[in-house]
């Protein structure tokens, strides 16, 4: 790790409002950040100052207010590209969230370039938002669906890689599994479909958040990602994609501030990266968005990512003294980001949950948006514990604790 700082979990929960909050009389642990983190004082604020003090449309008004929101809107776009190394903001589409940024390239780029008989290739452990546009998408033209799967470690089968990649248009593939916590490694599966002619859109949705993400050096094509899981609010997402690409792609959606000129029966297109923006945006969104990168930064990526190897690395070991469990993922803590997954014998996960939310912890359970993993898996559900940078290892304590406690309710 560069720079990997050692962070106070303890002092970051302080600028968490919500964690402060207690639950069935207990302080609450969130350990459900892979669904939405919780968002510190800074977002909050920002979002708050924003529409309390120079609410107005972007980019159309020449009056004082929109002349604000226009410049702080814009700036957050700008530190959005310099979080993620894009190599122009212009690259940088603003979304409501991963999935509406997948489905822009489905829409967009895809139905310009899949064609009847064509190769999409995914994996066995995509979330649902990186596996039904391209369904969807293969049942209008045609195209044919093909996956990568992964063995019993969760971990993908990469052996002919080369093979499989040969004739395939598109690799559409998660940068961390939001179930399994497993960390792909996207820079060489890039690289691979590179050779092969192949572009590679990345699901980033449960990496940005968690680990430095750069993605010129990782060589892909398109990059999504949301705002909520970062710190930031809901409603605001991210698609990066190459500008060269951006260029040709027809709109996503048509109306106001996506356009240059319109007449009765044509219209032209606006600039990047407003030609993929059409109507208001989401201002106090995108605005919160930029306090939350600016809230990240000021600890260093790799600091976030060492301190959830720290606490997943014990938290592997700790789940270990519970009877009976079974735990998915990668067992090598530099393949595994801040997910746990696992089950328990005749305790069904939600059930669990539920006996757990009673000691004032929060963890996830069901499917996870991953039916196929599920089926792969041979559980209907897991449970799944998630961490972040506000955890502390006393947190993994009382999870176990608490999953101890619920196991008596079933003996």
């Amino acid at each position: 790790m560069i720079d990997a700082r050692p962070l106070n979990a303890q002092a970051i929960q302080a600028d968490f409002p919500i964690l402060a909050r207690q639950i069935h009389g207990k302080p609450l642990i969130y350990l459900d950040s892979a669904a939405t983190s919780q968002k510190p004082a800074p977002v909050i604020d920002a979002m708050d100052d924003y529409y309390r003090r120079y609410n107005a449309n972007p980019h159309r008004g020449v009056y004082a207010l929109s002349e604000e929101a226009t410049a702080a809107y814009e700036s957050a776009r700008r530190r959005v590209a310099s979080f993620i190394n894009a190599s122009s903001v212009k690259e940088v589409i603003f979304t409501r969230n991963t999935t509406e940024a997948i489905n822009l390239v489905r829409y967009s780029w895809g139905r310009a370039n899949i064609k009847a008989g064509d190769r999409i290739l995914l994996t066995e452990m995509e979330h649902h938002s990186n596996l039904v546009p391209w369904q969807l998408l293969a049942q209008e033209v045609g195209a044919r669906l093909e996956f990568l799967c992964i063995d019993d470690d969760g971990l993908l089968l990469l052996d002919g890689l080369e093979r499989k990649l040969e004739g395939v248009k598109l690799l559409a593939i998660t940068h961390q599994s939001n179930t399994l916590g497993t960390i792909n490694p996207i820079k060489a599966i890039a690289a691979a479909a590179r050779r092969a002619g192949a572009l590679t859109l990345v699901d980033g949705a449960q990496a940005v958040p968690h680990m430095p993400v750069d993605v010129q050096d990782l060589g892909v094509d398109f990059y999504a990602f949301s705002g909520h899981k970062m710190c930031g609010p809901t409603g605001v997402g991210v698609l990066w994609a190459r500008r060269a690409l951006l260029e040709a792609m027809p709109p996503f959606l048509g109306g106001g501030d996506m356009i240059k000129r319109v007449k009765l029966t044509e219209a032209s297109w606006n600039d990047l990266p407003w030609k993929f923006e059409a109507g208001t945006p989401s201002v106090a969104e995108g605005i919160g968005l930029g306090a939350a990168v600016d809230y990240l930064s000021q600890f260093g990526m790799d600091s976030v990512r060492a301190h959830e190897r720290t606490l997943v690395d014990y938290a592997m070991e700790k789940l270990q003294e519970v009877t009976g469990i079974t735990i998915y993922g990668p067992k090598d803590p530099e393949l595994h980001g801040g997910a746990i997954s696992f089950t328990l014998p005749n305790i069904h996960p939600h059930d669990l949950a539920t006996l757990i939310d009673r000691e004032g912890i929060a963890v996830r359970a069901g499917h996870h948006c991953t039916q196929p993993l599920m089926e792969r898996l041979g559980v209907p559900a897991t449970t799944r514990a998630s961490f972040y940078l506000y955890n502390r290892p006393e947190e993994v304590d009382q999870l176990v604790t608490g999953i101890q406690k619920a196991q008596k309710v079933f003996a």
